[in-house]
């Protein structure tokens, strides 16, 4: 064998030593999900790839179990409704009140329509640069796919907003018709908005103009076709919430009376009067019935003892 040879095998052995060695640090290549294997699916992105993964275990939440926002249900509903009848629809902003049932909204809708083809992909804000790919990943799928971003918030010079904005209505290639993307924040225009930006605005005859801060971070809200709005719940509407998850844990009716009290004190010790507070009460009240001994009444909690002894 001459030496040529000798040196090209002996190369060729090292080079294959040193991709042994770099295999385990290159991201797996990701194939096909298994589209039968769950409803929703998480984007899971690493160095420039990623993969969907099936969430397997879903909240059972139901339409019914979201209460006194039913104006914001009915247009959310009608509105996911037209996308599975393949007519046209909206991508849709989702802002207001934290733990008013934003999020849960669209969890209990594809509880209702996964059969009908209905699935949820979530996203992480900070895989936004992928959607590119994601979308590109579903076009060709039979199913209806929501794309999820929840809690979304951008900080002034965040280019990921920009990513968000392309695949809303910014790019020459339309998006197909099988993805709308849902997404939930508690600003409404996603970004910080600052007392200085205002003194940009100007007056054009009788017209304010905007300045031009204030138009950037409104351009991407606005690529929303629909805006739903959620507040504060009143006194009323979380003992209401309230009712209703007691009842679901198995409450009798004159212990959810007796525990209107225990649900405002909770709700002062959170500062908050929400949807979410309620559930967690309910689910606190409900596990601590059921736990106390025959005869007596559950412990009540910190914040409560700690009023008891301030009054005494």
């Amino acid at each position: 064998m001459s030496d040529s040879l000798v040196q090209l095998a002996a190369f060729l052995a090292r080079a294959e030593r040193l991709l042994d060695r770099l295999e385990p640090l290159l991201p797996a290549v990701a194939g096909d999900p298994d589209w039968s294997a769950a409803h929703a699916f998480r984007w899971r992105g690493a160095n420039g790839s990623g993969h969907l993964q099936p969430v397997r275990r879903l909240p059972q939440i139901r339409l019914t179990d979201l209460r006194d926002i039913d104006d914001q249900k009915a247009r959310l509903d009608s509105n996911t409704r037209q996308f599975i009848a393949g007519l046209p629809a909206n991508n849709v902003l989702l802002t207001g009140a934290r733990g008013s049932g934003k999020s849960s909204l669209i969890k209990a809708l594809l509880n209702e329509y996964a059969p009908q083809g209905l699935r949820v992909i979530e996203v992480e804000k900070d895989e936004l640069t992928d959607l590119p790919q994601i979308v590109e990943l579903l076009e060709d799928r039979p199913e209806r796919f929501i794309i999820f971003c929840d809690d979304l918030s951008f900080e002034s010079g965040d280019a990921r907003y920009k990513a968000l904005k392309v695949v809303l209505d910014g790019s020459f290639a339309a998006a197909p018709e099988n993805v709308l993307i849902y997404a939930t924040s508690n600003r409404r225009h996603l970004m910080p908005e600052y007392f200085a930006e205002n003194l940009e605005s100007r007056r054009v005859g009788e017209e304010i103009h905007p300045g031009e801060a204030i138009e950037e971070k409104i351009s991407l809200s606005e690529r929303f076709g629909l805006w739903i709005s959620f507040y504060p719940f009143d006194q009323e509407a979380y003992l209401d919430i309230v009712a209703h998850w007691l009842s679901s844990f198995g409450c009798r009716p004159e212990e959810i009376a007796g525990s209107e009290r225990a649900a405002l004190n909770w709700a002062v010790e959170r500062g908050s009067r929400s949807g979410r507070v309620a559930w967690q009460f309910a689910r606190d009240w409900a596990g601590r019935q059921r736990h106390a001994p025959a005869g007596t009444q559950p412990a009540r909690s910190a914040g409560s003892r700690q009023r008891g002894r301030q009054r005494a």
